[in-house]
């Protein structure tokens, strides 16, 4: 095998041609006769010769601009390893010629999603990275990317009606599959078991489809599986939510919490003293300190900052080395224990 690293000139001289005319073979511009083109081809396959695309793109001048889309961390904790992933991707990308920019929107405001993806679309980027929450709005960006020929890629949140474009995530009825099948194992087969969504999203109800499709395998009855729907805006009406719902349902035994404000149910359960199973997801540090002490079973971990890391790695790797971006690229679901959950730390 040779181990040489060749160049256009070396292929220009073995084929007899000049070094533009290799470039316009490799770059297919430009006129070139079928007498030259052969003789390019031949050499090009004698030298095994592989253009590299990094050193074209730095001759070039060449800047592709990913716009990511994402909520503010600053407003939910959920997304800070998010942001640390989309950082270092952007960090080992920038001198290849990948410019990153954050668009940060308000995850409680349509409004402020609306805002900011206007400004993403306002830097003509070559691709948007998308976290969506709001369903017909990230729609709207959908489109709008089709009619300017702007690529869209999503991470985190699916959304059925955004067809064939790229995701990086977990398989969310996959995730509530394994949040009943944690709870199959933890409680009786006759005890009554709710599934809490704080602060609706869309991707929330795929959780909800695979953990009742689990259950409704094992002939468990519909009845015995309680399904409500809280909202934080307001803390103390949350809290007046949450108590009225525990006084109207003693006999629940389990809750299955579809996002990462498990702890808030937590906080309230505790109230009452209350003991039952509770699984989650995600690695807050509230909901930490209520793993570790036993006040929450499992956590469901979603890898926000892998998510994020992966898709403007794959993003950027398609400009700057043509390599194929993946429809779905679904991630390993992890369990979370207190006696695991310090490994993920780090």
């Amino acid at each position: 095998m040779n181990a040489k690293k060749h160049t256009i000139k070396d292929v220009a001289e073995l084929a007899g041609v000049s070094k533009g005319t290799v470039d316009r073979v490799l770059h297919k511009r430009g006129k070139v006769s079928k007498k030259a083109y052969e003789k390019v081809d031949r050499a090009l396959k004698e030298l095994d010769f592989i253009p590299n695309p990094i050193a074209r793109n730095l001759k070039n001048n060449k800047i592709y601009k990913i716009a990511v889309l994402l909520p503010d961390s600053n407003l939910d904790p959920y997304w800070k390893p998010a942001r640390k992933g989309i950082k270092s991707a952007a960090q080992e990308f920038k001198p290849f010629g990948v410019l990153v920019e954050e668009f940060l929107y308000n995850p409680y405001d349509k409004e402020s999603f609306i805002h900011r993806s206007n400004e993403a679309m306002n830097v003509d980027p070559d691709v948007v990275l998308m976290a969506p929450l709001f369903q017909e709005e990230s729609i709207k960006v959908y489109e709008l990317c089709k009619e300017r020929k702007v690529l869209l890629a999503l991470f985190n949140n699916y959304i059925d009606s955004i067809q064939g474009e790229f995701f990086i995530g977990q398989d969310l009825e996959q995730c509530g599959r394994i949040g009943a099948n944690l709870i199959d194992k933890m409680v009786k087969k006759d005890y009554e078991i709710a599934i809490i969504h704080i602060n609706m999203e869309p991707h929330m109800q795929l959780k909800e489809n695979g953990f009742r499709n689990y259950f409704k395998e094992l002939g468990y009855q519909e009845n015995k599986l309680t399904i409500k729907r809280f909202n934080t805006s307001n803390l103390a009406n949350f809290e007046n939510e949450v108590f009225s719902f525990i006084k109207t349902n003693p006999n629940i035994k389990a809750f299955f919490v579809t996002n990462s404000k498990v702890h808030l149910l937590v906080a309230e359960l505790q109230k009452f003293k209350f003991k039952c199973t509770v699984v989650g997801f995600d690695l807050l540090d509230e909901n930490i300190k209520y793993l570790e002490n036993g006040e929450i079973d499992f956590l469901i971990h979603q890898k926000p900052k892998r998510q994020a890391y992966l898709g403007v790695g794959y993003l950027a790797e398609y400009f700057l080395f043509g390599k194929p971006v993946p429809t779905q690229r679904f991630l390993p679901i992890d369990i979370i224990t207190s006696e695991n959950v310090k490994y993920y730390l780090k």
